[in-house]
């Protein structure tokens, strides 16, 4: 003898609200990206730390040769040609990049992951 399963009544719910949003920060790094700071034009003072993956690149235009220098050499691939610098990002870890805009350095923190 075979027993069927009793019918409830009742009709089901499904749930019609989205779930709550999760308290999880998001991560803030940016993968290997051309990051673009056109010293023209952008303010040196405003522009905040980076979070790159290894590859990213960051392109400084409108820039005299000598005034980009950074202080981790073995992380960074840097070259300067035509008002354009270019600073690959090789390995991960963390590179200042220090830019000079009308006589003044700013220092731009890059973490590499």
């Amino acid at each position: 003898m075979t027993r069927r399963p009793v019918e409830s009544s009742r009709p089901t719910h499904t749930r019609t609200t989205p779930p709550p949003p999760t308290t999880e920060p998001t991560s803030a790094c940016q993968g290997a990206v051309v990051h673009v700071i056109d010293v023209a034009n952008d303010e040196l003072a405003l522009v905040p730390a980076l979070c790159v993956a290894t590859g990213a690149v960051l392109r400084i235009e409108h820039i005299g040769p000598g005034e980009v220098t950074n202080d981790s050499p073995d992380l960074v691939e840097q070259r300067y040609e035509a008002g354009i610098v270019q600073i690959r990002m090789i390995r991960p870890g963390t590179v200042v990049v220090t830019i000079v805009q009308n006589g003044t350095p700013h220092d731009i923190t890059v973490v590499v992951r």
